[in-house]
């Protein structure tokens, strides 16, 4: 009696691994299956954001191929390094485009794409992805309110620190009653975008490649080619 449910026993135990094992296989065999077509996706559709924020007027080269790698900084709320695209007019650089990410949304990170002109003026803000209350703080996504276009022109020497701020702090963005929070996180990370472009500027516009950090510490960009 004992040998038969030792036995019992061990058939459902191996039954168990089994389809463990057969179930780790099948999601691991999907993940590799649909990577690579879910990050070229999300590619696609950054790059259709891009084409709204660099007029075709202010470039004349592939800005998919024209890339920096920039290391992971406080100003731009990033953790790992992060792809910075240069667009450039008859040889010259023209626009920036950042991927800052701001850390303090209502429900966690808004992952954005600034572009800023050679003259420090932003020429556009979207959202490439957020987890904002729908219906509530989602009005920052340009398909549903054109709220992010106020920052088109913004740059530091129009606006001062304090102006950095949405209307509820004193500053001059607006935002709507009771989703402050949203707002008040994307402001701030496209204030600080435009202070590392400023910080940065030389390196960002350069047609040479910049050097990298070095290990004193100080900070730097890399052009990556392709």
């Amino acid at each position: 009696m004992r040998r038969t449910l030792a036995k019992a026993s061990l058939h459902s135990a191996l039954n168990l691994l089994f389809f463990a094992v057969l179930g780790t296989i099948v999601l691991s065999s999907t993940y590799l299956l649909t990577r690579d077509t879910i990050a070229q996706s999300v590619e696609t559709e950054k790059l259709k954001l891009i084409a709204q924020i660099v007029p075709q007027d202010s470039y004349d080269n592939n800005i998919v191929q024209s890339t920096l790698d920039l290391p992971p900084d406080e100003l731009l709320g990033t953790e790992e390094t992060s792809i910075g695209y240069r667009a450039t007019l008859k040889g010259e650089p023209s626009v920036v485009v950042l991927q800052p990410v701001a850390p303090d949304g209502y429900s966690g990170k808004i992952f954005l794409i600034v572009a800023i002109r050679s003259n420090g003026e932003v020429s556009g803000v979207r959202v490439v992805s957020h987890h904002e209350t729908p219906g509530l703080g989602d009005y920052i996504e340009v398909a549903k309110n054109p709220w992010i276009k106020q920052f088109d022109g913004q740059s530091l020497t129009n606006h001062t620190a304090q102006d950095w701020q949405v209307k509820k702090d004193g500053g001059k963005f607006d935002s709507m009653a009771g989703a402050t929070i949203t707002p008040r996180a994307v402001v701030k990370a496209v204030h600080k975008a435009v202070q590392y472009f400023a910080k940065h500027r030389d390196q960002l516009l350069t047609q040479a490649p910049p050097s990298s950090p070095d290990k004193s510490g100080r900070e730097g960009v890399k052009e990556k080619t392709k």
